[in-house]
């Protein structure tokens, strides 16, 4: 793990991938400088900002400036905040109004918004034309060190979460740490869930560091920066390797499997966000390897001890109206489970831990077992 950054340094994060690659900018301030930087990357472009109601408040009028200093053309395309506009008719609003504002192959969709907003308008772009090119412009913590980086994008289904999607890789992210300063403290600790992730799953170095310093990453010190950029070299090295998720990727995904199910009987509401689903699902994750002997029972406290600390939610009775509402049924939860996108066969595949800081792939995993440990998270 490298020493932390200096408060006022902006820093390049490279993704270098088999055909392409793009850069993760990331400091206090770096939104004024994205015109400049697009006008560098593709001059002559036109573009178009999708985001939605909340961030375009604080935000969208600050990006337009940016662009139009630098002389380029922009649109607006504002939607609903929340999973609510991550959906079929969503994806129908933001499509028709890029085909509108004639944005074509040669220009630029501008993602400015949290993990909803890249995930549309990067499935816009990836759809548009048969493929438009966009940057993220991530405005929340879980954006900008997760969802925001590795080509990711989709809506969901009514089914499940992330059912439709494509790999479309940005061409420039542009994660400013200031536009946090505007987040709720419940949205920043979902996002704080998968900083939190990268030091269970490969780094116990940066999880150990993290322990020690979650509070000056809530506050806004040199440690915010720090974290972000640990968490964005941590991703950009596994997309590297594997950008089609076809092996290592797979490991990004501890926590989600029982977290996409939590998101699902909750409705893709904001009675859980997205970090808070990780946040419950990693714990779960540890506690069901903890269950088949993979690790021991005072990692997997370590895990949720953390997560507890930073006030994120680690049981599934921490879900408001969870059991009076009748969504405690570990079949039901099954059910969207078998839904996972790496489901195979009707066998599930999790992220489990052997440390903190060592996860696994475990492919193939049997239902029955899984019910089992659901029913006993349920009961107690």
């Amino acid at each position: 793990m490298t020493a932390p950054l200096k408060h006022s340094d902006p820093i390049n994060v490279g993704v270098a991938l088999e055909n392409r690659a793009y850069d993760i900018v990331i400091g206090r301030g770096v939104l004024a400088s994205l015109g400049e930087r697009i006008a560098a990357l593709r001059p002559g472009v036109r573009t178009a900002i999708v985001t939605d109601r909340t961030v375009a408040k604080h935000w969208l009028e600050p990006t337009e400036a940016s662009l139009a200093a630098a002389g380029i053309p922009t649109s607006r395309i504002v939607v609903e905040e929340g999973e609510i506009s991550k959906t079929y008719a969503g994806l129908e609003k933001v499509s028709e109004a890029l085909i509108a504002a004639k944005i074509e192959r040669n220009d630029l969709v501008i993602a400015l918004g949290g993990g909803v907003v890249g995930d549309l308008a990067g499935f816009a772009a990836a759809i548009l034309r048969r493929g438009v090119d966009f940057v993220q412009v991530p405005t929340s913590l879980l954006a900008q060190v997760d969802s925001s980086v590795g080509g990711k994008t989709g809506i969901n289904s009514p089914q499940g979460k992330n059912l439709l999607g494509a790999f479309h890789q940005p061409v420039l992210v542009i994660a400013d740490t200031a536009v946090l300063d505007t987040l709720s403290p419940r949205q920043f600790r979902a996002g704080y869930a998968e900083v939190a992730k990268y030091g269970v799953l490969g780094d116990e170095a940066f999880f150990s560091w993290l322990e020690k310093n979650h509070a000056d990453i809530s506050r806004g010190g040199s440690a915010r920066e720090h974290a972000i950029a640990t968490s964005c070299r941590a991703k950009a090295g596994v997309v590297s390797r594997d950008e089609r998720e076809t092996g290592e990727r797979a490991l990004l995904n501890l926590g989600h499997t029982f977290g996409h199910a939590l998101e699902a009987v909750t409705g893709f509401s904001d009675r859980l966000f997205h970090g808070e689903g990780v946040a419950i699902g990693m714990t779960l994750a540890a506690q069901f390897s903890a269950k088949l002997g993979m690790i021991g029972a005072a990692d997997a406290a370590r895990v949720e001890r953390h997560l507890i600390d930073v006030g994120l939610p680690t049981r599934l009775q921490d879900i408001a109206g969870f059991a009076q509402e009748g969504l405690a049924d570990a079949d039901a939860l099954m059910a969207l489970m078998a839904q996972d996108k790496k489901v195979k066969r009707g066998k599930l595949t999790f992220i489990l831990l052997e440390a903190v800081g060592r996860a696994v792939i475990a492919k193939d995993v049997e239902p029955a077992p899984v019910r089992d440990f659901l029913k006993e998270k349920l009961a107690q």
